[in-house]
């Protein structure tokens, strides 16, 4: 039965990027596994993962890694995942991280925005003392099932980008996790490189703190501002947003040029139009106002080219009149598509 999105369901809001999901059917696709029933009845598919501007709830991230596990002929699938890491696989996360000043300051700069990944694990950096500091994972209750392979990608992950920010001898003095010894345990060893400790009260990778103050010959002051840049305007676009807002979304983007309308949309949701009315009623949005907000969004990306004529763009959003798109456009945005271009801003 679909909820009212509130603050005490947040699992259900959809402002995870699918990063995490796009690595799994990478991997399904490399050892043979089809995917074909891990999206069952979520309102997604494989395709629209890869949209990058995809967004998609908690939820719906774990209910697909569970029907997705049990498909995979291999133990540690979360190993698997994370040993291919590397930093083009982080995006312009990887790249802030890469033209940072030290190796301290890119893991602070990965934790300050860690949620542009959509991690299905939130990280912290725990003091140890004067040797020692720990990078602490933790997950919702609602993932317990899933924390044997939440915690192999995640760590595995931080390990490999952190062979390649500062050489391969880079390993952690110690990895603590919260369950029982796998059967995978040589897999650990042999990534992990460092003593592994299991049953513990907490998931930890701990550093020596003399890798903190190790400094990036790839250090580049400028590259790295317009990096942070771009991972603080990428963090600032993972608004809080209900599920069938989401599919709403992902189902309006690639067909903006053919102006659907609401039956269609529902019809391919699976949904009544009166079911997808008040599903999006309950979640405090019209169908009128996603496919505004669509069409804006992707008005003001098109607009970035300046070759590409106002007529142009409009008919790529639905509209055969340029008049009729401009009128929108103003109600939009309260400006008009040529002075939106012309604005500095």
């Amino acid at each position: 039965m679909h909820r009212r999105i509130s603050g005490g369901d947040r699992l259900s809001i959809a402002n995870v990027p699918t990063n995490m999901l796009c690595g799994l059917l990478l991997l399904a696709e490399q050892r043979g596994v089809s995917s074909d029933n891990w999206f069952n009845g979520l309102q997604l598919s494989a395709a629209q993962l890869n949209d990058p501007s995809a967004r998609i709830s908690y939820r719906q991230a774990i209910e697909v890694i569970r029907r997705a596990l049990p498909t995979f002929p291999i133990d540690g699938v979360g190993l698997a995942m994370g040993g291919n890491q590397n930093g083009g696989n982080f995006g312009l996360l990887g790249l802030a991280m890469k033209t940072a000043r030290t190796f301290g300051d890119a893991v602070r700069i990965g934790l300050d925005y860690q949620r542009n990944l959509g991690p299905l694990m939130s990280l912290a950096l725990e003091d140890g003392g004067s040797d020692s500091l720990a990078i602490v994972a933790t997950a919702p209750d609602e993932a317990n099932d899933l924390l044997q392979f939440l915690c192999e990608e995640m760590f595995s992950s931080i390990v490999m980008l952190g062979r390649e920010l500062a050489g391969n001898e880079f390993s952690p003095l110690r990895l603590e996790l919260g369950y029982p010894a796998p059967a995978c345990i040589d897999q650990y060893q042999a990534l992990f490189r460092c003593e592994l400790r299991f049953n513990q009260p907490r998931h930890a990778l701990v550093l020596e703190q003399r890798w903190m103050q190790l400094p990036f010959a790839s250090y580049n002051p400028v590259t790295s501002q317009q990096a942070l840049s771009m991972c603080h305007a990428q963090l600032a676009t993972l608004a809080s947003r209900g599920e069938t807002t989401a599919a709403v979304e992902r189902q309006l983007r690639p067909r903006l040029r053919d102006n659907p309308q609401m039956s269609e949309i529902a019809l391919a949701l699976h949904l009544s139009e009166r079911t997808l009315r008040r599903q999006l009623a309950d979640e405090e949005t019209s169908f009128s106002e996603v496919h505004d907000r669509v069409r804006t969004e992707r008005a003001l990306e098109l607009l970035q080219d300046p070759e590409l004529a106002v007529a142009a763009i409009g008919n790529q959003l639905g509209f055969n009149d340029a008049r009729e798109f401009r009128r929108a456009f103003k109600r939009w945005t309260g400006q008009t598509p040529s002075g939106t271009r012309l604005s500095p801003n």
